[in-house]
């Protein structure tokens, strides 16, 4: 009996395109006639190695990416990076900056605390981090080697929709969450790392965008692992690279090619946030507490207005066959994930559900 796929929420790993599923599926046992899986192809194989040009040339398309910027598919999704961006940037400098505006902000911010003297450029506390600090209150330490921003915050539901300026320092970004959601000016930034498990692929793999110029020091007693010039020179296969989630964001990457690239994208992602939004504002039974300016259009985290009806809730949806809507464990409540692979169709089906459930509960 065939199943019938849900329209899943989840933060992350998240949903994928159907057409990917489908093309992996096929290609799983027999890869391209080779007689093997992908999952037993060598790295340094001529079928691998075109896997990965051809992804890098596609993710250098989609997001018009300079050629002075070096393209790396490495380990550990981002929280590697969180440590691996103060090693590699700090120099012989002292002071980093960061701004603060939220869960994944902090976390990044702890880790570099390990290497450097963290200078917190702007806090979003004041607000319970339901808004970015306007830029006029922000305050930098010029002394510092970088400035760190977290563009969406998955779990606060929190994004920048503008690029932050800085002068005479390089502007790092944590895109896990958005990256190829919308046209990004990559020329604006130093650095720009995400994990794939959003909106790239599947969990395993980050991918770091990183300006040559700022790869001319060695780093700090960091191990070849960890940096960022061993990996350009080994072209991402220093050692053996997370090769099936390599492959599957290939797959992801000719997808968003083929459905018109990230302008296309983000003319989705609007339409899908802007239904979401305009059901939640239009209710009092279902509560965003995100400043207008600030919501993301990827994560939509939403209460009700009556927490006991939360279980209900969650396993009625369930049962229409939309999941994966379970807030972050340390937030409780509901979060909406609008990652590219999630159709109109389904945020549509949501809001329809959500709909119903008000007037019959509220």
């Amino acid at each position: 009996m065939a199943m019938t796929r849900a329209y899943y929420f989840g933060a992350g790993p998240a949903m994928l395109p159907a057409a990917v599923l489908s093309e992996v599926q096929q290609e799983l046992p027999d890869y391209q006639g080779s007689g093997i899986s992908i999952m037993e192809m060598g790295h340094r194989t001529a079928g691998f190695e075109a896997i990965a040009a051809q992804a890098e040339a596609d993710l250098r398309e989609l997001m018009a990416i300079p050629a002075e910027y070096a393209v790396l598919f490495l380990h550990g999704g981002a929280a590697l990076q969180f440590a691996m961006v103060p090693l590699n940037l700090l120099g012989n400098q002292q002071a980093v900056n960061y701004v603060n505006t939220g869960h994944w902000s902090a976390r990044a911010i702890r880790e570099a605390g390990r290497f450097a003297h963290v200078h917190i450029a702007a806090d979003g506390g004041a607000s319970g981090y339901t808004t970015i600090p306007p830029v006029t209150q922000w305050r930098m330490d010029m002394t510092g080697a970088y400035l760190h921003y977290t563009v969406n915050e998955t779990i606060g539901g929190v994004e920048f929709h503008w690029v932050p300026a800085v002068q005479g320092m390089p502007l790092v970004a944590d895109m896990t969450s958005m990256i190829l959601s919308r046209p990004v000016d990559v020329r604006r930034h130093g650095l720009i790392y995400a994990a794939a498990q959003k909106n790239l692929g599947i969990a395993g793999l980050a991918v770091v965008i990183v300006q040559n110029e700022l790869l001319k020091e060695t780093p700090r007693s960091a191990p070849s692992m960890l940096d960022y010039r061993a990996h350009v020179e080994a072209r991402s296969m220093l050692n053996t690279p997370p090769v099936f989630a390599w492959y599957v964001a290939s797959k992801v990457l000719a997808w968003l090619k083929n459905s018109g690239g990230v302008t296309v994208m983000a003319e989705r992602n609007r339409r899908k946030a802007a239904m979401l939004y305009e059901l939640l504002d239009g209710s009092g039974f279902y509560i965003n507490r995100v400043e207008k300016s600030s919501r993301s259009w990827m994560n939509v985290p939403f209460t009700l207005r009556d927490p006991s009806l939360d279980t209900l809730f969650l396993q009625q949806a369930a049962a229409t066959g939309l999941t994966g809507l379970a807030g972050h464990r340390s937030t409780g409540g509901m979060r909406a994930s609008l990652y590219n692979a999630m159709p109109e169709t389904g945020v549509g089906t949501l809001v329809e559900f959500m709909r119903e459930f008000e007037r019959t509960r509220g």
